[in-house]
């Protein structure tokens, strides 16, 4: 999951909320339209949600809530559908709230507060030939920029990775935008055996006229894409994940530097000049709250596990 934040406004929000929720987040019924799960931890959901997917542009995000007492999510749109009026988001069930998400939201039922398209869109170059990299979630934000620069007459070599072949998902969907696919896998059950930055190496030594890399997913990945194009001079643009609260500037958490400067990924970026970002801090920053995510996600299981054994206890009761 990577975060995005508010450069040109609030866009496309829900004019009719429920009822007044936290300040910044607008609360409404968001309808669950479509859930797909890829595996034991990560699932897609669509949400019908018009006036967002009229102005949802690649490199955006959202803040979701997922009941009136949850965390705000900030989750990349992973894709949109103008004409049926739906949102994407593909999440992997990590910590607490995400692991809230994948156990609530179901077809049929609601998103308690979705407020976006956030962030600055991601700028899709006159670039003629690019590089379009994805590292596990970050295979999703990464599509709707190699869509971009196909519809934009580039000839896009597609390169994704994943830890095997049964994690993969979306191979059709980079396979129509894409003029070349390269998948990756670190135990070599599909594809090449090895990391996303082999592929980036074998499309330059293949071309040698690559104008651009764009890439998507953790922060070591982002930076060893960088460090792979460094030598030879082309432009690579990363998407930054740091920590966020509100997504407008406010709270300072997304906090990152770039070119020995202090820049807030939610106004300035989130996408950034790759050659230029400090990794080291932005993966610092990263692991502050860890402990704190850990008991937060330690709370909400023992809580799952209290009211998983409820019935049966009240079941032994009344049979005394």
């Amino acid at each position: 999951m990577s975060t995005r934040g508010n450069g040109g406004g609030v866009a496309g929000t829900i004019t009719q909320p429920r009822e007044a929720g936290p300040p910044d987040i607008v609360s409404s019924d968001f309808p669950i339209v479509t859930r797909t799960d890829f595996s034991d931890t990560t699932f897609l959901l669509e949400i019908l949600h018009p006036a967002m997917a009229k102005a949802a542009k690649p490199g955006q995000f959202v803040i979701v809530m997922v009941n009136e007492h949850g965390e705000r999510i900030p989750l990349t749109i992973a894709d949109f559908d103008r004409q049926r009026g739906t949102i994407t988001l593909v999440i992997q069930a990590v910590g607490k709230s995400s692991r809230e998400m994948q156990a609530e939201c179901r077809v049929g039922g609601t998103l308690f507060g979705m407020v976006g398209p956030m962030g600055i869109p991601s700028h899709v170059s006159d670039a003629k030939k690019v590089i379009c990299v994805g590292g596990g979630l970050g295979v999703a934000p990464i599509f709707p920029q190699a869509r971009a620069f196909k519809e934009n007459g580039a000839y896009v070599i597609g390169v994704v990775g994943f830890r095997s072949a049964n994690l993969i998902f979306w191979e059709h969907k980079f396979r129509s935008v894409c003029d070349e696919f390269i998948i990756c896998t670190d135990d070599g059950s599909a594809g090449l055996k090895g990391l996303v930055t082999q592929g980036i190496e074998g499309a330059i030594a293949e071309h040698g006229d690559i104008d651009e890399v764009v890439a998507i997913g953790p922060p070591i990945m982002m930076r060893a894409c960088a460090e792979a194009t460094r030598p030879h001079k082309i432009k690579t643009m990363v998407s930054l994940n740091p920590i966020m609260v509100d997504g407008t500037g406010m709270c300072g958490g997304c906090r990152v530097r770039v070119g020995g400067r202090i820049k807030f990924a939610c106004v300035d970026g989130p996408d950034f000049d790759g050659h230029a970002v400090d990794f080291d801090d932005l993966m610092q920053r990263l692991k502050r709250y860890r402990p704190q995510e850990q008991q937060s996600l330690e709370q909400w299981d023992e809580n799952c596990r209290r009211l998983q054994m409820a019935p049966a206890d009240a079941a032994g009761h009344g049979s005394k």
